[in-house]
């Protein structure tokens, strides 16, 4: 076995760094050196990665995570769910040089699709293997300590200040309608259509004028319901812009055999912006305790347009208290910062390497 030095670096092993873990990576290198190997994949959001991660990156396939671990002493490494052969290789490769092994996790609820069926086994042996867990937040960190994981962190989920807090909102104009804001990809599992029936039957354009704006769907996704509207992709700059003009955002998510929202991130960023979040039950953030029913925003069953339609109505006739939710949430949503999640991260590590050293 190969003792963990101080200065040793720590390696994250994830398929891409997205803008919003630059700063968090620069708060855990500020702990500690880290580098990170970038295997690729699928794109799940509006972006891709980042070039420059403030970080040293390996460019690695999936099969080469295995080598970029064997090539040096290593603090620990840390590898998250995402990747079919990444996380098992991060995983076998850290176990044969002995090193400490920290899953990165972000499931909550385990798909049924085929493929996932045939990987739970291997999947569940890893989380059980795995020196210690970071998990997503405490709904992860129950779901990975049922299946017999040992030393769970909670590293919460963090968005860019300089994108998110700090730029004053622009005041607006007294006669804007009230509106309702959904960010996301037009994907199964992301709840659109059960959204666009509550929307229906609300029927809040024709009482009251009220707008729905869709950002990341195609224009056609927006079914051409009255004041219904889908503007597909935008930059962050302009959710939080879409997010300022708002008077809440909508996240209709809903479990299928492949997907379950892990989190959330659109979330945090509007709770930063001072704007309530009207969620399902299948939204990791609502699971893991930032969205709460009655303080900063509402929960509500997934695949339940009827109950969404209610929570779209109450909050619409009633904008003073649909304020004070965005304003509690503004409050509750400071937490979650990058410092606290690389506390998390810093504490599963240090986990991980007293009881590989105990192992």
């Amino acid at each position: 076995m190969m003792a963990a030095v101080a200065d040793d670096p720590l390696l994250i092993v994830t398929p891409r760094v997205p803008a919003e873990r630059v700063g968090a990576l620069a708060a855990l290198a500020a702990r500690a050196p880290v580098e990170v190997a970038v295997f690729g994949g699928r794109e799940h959001h509006f972006g891709t990665g980042v070039e420059d991660a403030g970080v040293p990156l390996h460019r690695v396939s999936q099969a080469g995570v295995a080598r970029v671990v064997g090539r040096r002493r290593w603090r620990a490494v840390v590898a998250g769910t995402a990747g079919r052969t990444a996380l098992p290789a991060a995983w076998w490769a850290a176990r044969r040089r002995g090193l400490p092994f920290v899953l990165w996790s972000a499931l909550w609820h385990e798909p049924s699709t085929p493929a996932f069926v045939l990987a739970r086994p291997l999947l569940r042996r890893i989380a059980r293997d795995a020196d210690a867990v970071a998990a997503y937040g405490p709904h992860v960190a129950a779901h990975v300590a049922a299946l017999g994981a040992r030393n769970v962190a909670v590293a919460p989920q963090a968005v860019d200040p300089a994108v998110w807090i700090d730029p004053p909102a622009a005041e607006r104009p007294s006669d804007d309608p009230f509106r309702v804001l959904f960010v996301g990809r037009d994907a199964p599992g992301k709840g659109i259509e059960s959204l666009l029936v509550a929307w229906r039957q609300a029927k809040l354009h024709e009482a009251i004028g009220a707008e729905l704006v869709l950002l990341g769907p195609p224009p056609a996704a927006d079914g051409g319901l009255p004041g219904a509207r889908a503007l597909g992709p935008v930059t962050p700059a302009e959710v939080r812009d879409w997010l300022d003009r708002s008077d809440l955002l909508c996240i209709p998510s809903q479990r299928t055999a492949a997907f379950v929202e892990p989190w959330g991130l659109v979330c945090n960023e509007a709770l930063h912006r001072g704007r309530p979040v009207l969620a399902t039950d299948a939204v990791g953030a609502a699971a893991g305790g930032l969205v709460r029913d009655g303080r900063n925003g509402r929960i509500v069953p997934a695949g339940a347009p009827i109950e969404l339609a209610r929570a779209l109505t109450a909050l619409a006739v009633d904008p003073e208290a649909t304020r004070r939710l965005g304003e509690a949430g503004r409050r509750d949503a400071a937490a979650f910062t990058f410092d606290a999640w690389a506390a998390g991260i810093a504490t599963a590590v240090e986990a991980a390497i007293a009881h590989r050293a105990g192992a």
